[in-house]
């Protein structure tokens, strides 16, 4: 094995860590992003190598955001993007990782002048959505 195949298990090893953190059915009860990210080795074998070695082992195990921080940013894109299907998921995971509901409303209203309503009255519909699947007002402030 060489150097490099080393640091590149690293990498996946450490992304595999951080996005069980971040999204594991054990801790939340929501939705399985391992499964997705395995899902996709049919298509090409190395895609969820990039995934989770690049997304989760470089990018999400940087510290110089805190998790919440991180999300609160990955849900503001995402909104800006109108990519729903991920932004359900991250919504998730800010519940996971201790975002409040208040938390999570302020990042959407904070989009409104940057991305428009549309968008963020869909995320918030998205937000209502997840609130209800987890049952939970997901704490106030």
């Amino acid at each position: 094995m060489t150097q490099d195949d080393a640091q590149n298990i690293d990498r996946f090893q450490r992304g595999m860590d951080r996005m069980m953190e971040l999204v594991s059915t054990e801790q939340s009860g929501t939705f399985d992003h391992a499964k997705l990210v395995e899902s996709y080795r049919d298509l090409d074998p190395e895609l969820s190598d990039y995934i989770v070695s690049f997304a989760f082992g470089d990018i999400y195990s940087r510290t110089s955001l805190t998790q919440q921080e991180q999300t609160m940013v990955t849900i503001a894109t995402l909104t800006g993007l109108g990519i729903e299907p991920q932004l359900k998921l991250h919504i998730n995971v800010g519940f996971n990782v201790g975002l409040t509901r208040e938390k999570i409303i302020g990042t959407l209203i904070h989009c409104i002048p940057y991305v428009g309503f549309p968008r963020v009255l869909n995320a918030l519909s998205l937000l209502k959505e997840v609130m209800a699947e987890r049952n939970a007002d997901a704490g106030a402030d």
